[in-house]
């Protein structure tokens, strides 16, 4: 996940076989590092409709999310590292106030207001040091536990 990197499909959704999808899928896999994601951020940017607030101001903490998880090398598993961090800018969480709104999963935890500033100290303290920055998390919900399988499903 070193780039943002478009997952070859196959020559043709409807005429490829279900072994070449496989291969497609499990290439995707690999190349994410899908198996090794410890924790995903998603992000309100580059909205349809801006509301919680304006494209720029979102677009500005989407690059900034990018740029810092690869500085520090969150971005894709490494030997030193085995986990990573995946990221995910989505049109709209649906929280229309004091935006962006950052939210980062399995731990469920809701942000406001994630500018650069705010996004870095999200980074340090929540996803590096397990510690929740309260006074900009307003909700926090983590999934539920579930069992996770052991292998891709087939």
């Amino acid at each position: 996940m070193t780039e943002d990197v478009a997952v070859e499909k196959p020559k043709s959704e409807k005429t490829a076989t279900l072994s070449e999808k496989k291969d497609v899928f499990e290439n995707c896999i690999q190349t994410l590092g899908l198996k090794y994601i410890q924790r995903h951020v998603f992000i309100c940017a580059d909205q349809t409709k801006p509301n919680c607030c304006t494209k720029d101001v979102s677009l500005e903490a989407w690059n900034y999310l990018k740029r810092r998880l690869k500085e520090l090398g969150l971005d894709h598993p490494t030997p030193e590292l085995p986990s990573c961090i995946f990221r995910t800018k989505v049109n709209c969480l649906r929280v229309c106030i004091d935006g962006p709104i950052l939210l980062v999963y399995p731990d469920g935890v809701w942000y406001r207001n994630a500018t650069p500033e705010v996004i870095e100290r999200i980074i340090t303290e929540h996803l590096l040091g397990n510690k929740i920055v309260s006074e900009y998390a307003f909700l926090i919900q983590p999934l539920p536990s579930t069992p996770t399988p052991n292998n891709i499903i087939s």
